[in-house]
């Protein structure tokens, strides 16, 4: 990890009985997808997910001038999001619904 990257996670919740249709479209993300995520400054991106609760846990490393506007608004994204849409909750336009998690523990 540079000196200056931001670690981010948030949690999402998939809807009951996805499970591996989830794991499914993850092993088939787009290129532009990922080639996107990547020049806007995300790295070392995860998602994990709690089986009992359906909750998927995202850890990601971003850049310190990453554009959180820029992302939400960009075609690939949304089209992502539309795709994604059946399978967890949602925002009405169609973006997961996603919650912040604060740092309490870092070992380096």
């Amino acid at each position: 990890m540079t000196k200056n990257t931001i670690r981010n996670a948030f949690k999402m919740k998939l809807k009951p009985g996805f499970e591996a249709e989830y794991k499914k479209r993850h092993d088939e993300i787009w290129p532009e997808l990922t080639t996107l995520l990547s020049d806007s400054g995300i790295q070392d991106y995860s998602i994990f997910l709690d089986e009992e609760t359906l909750i998927l846990f995202a850890v990601q490393k971003i850049s310190p001038d990453f554009d959180h506007k820029y992302l939400p608004n960009h075609p690939i994204v949304q089209k992502w999001w539309a795709y994604m849409g059946d399978i967890m909750e949602t925002n009405p336009d169609n973006s997961p619904v996603a919650i912040a998690l604060k740092e309490v523990f870092y070992l380096d």
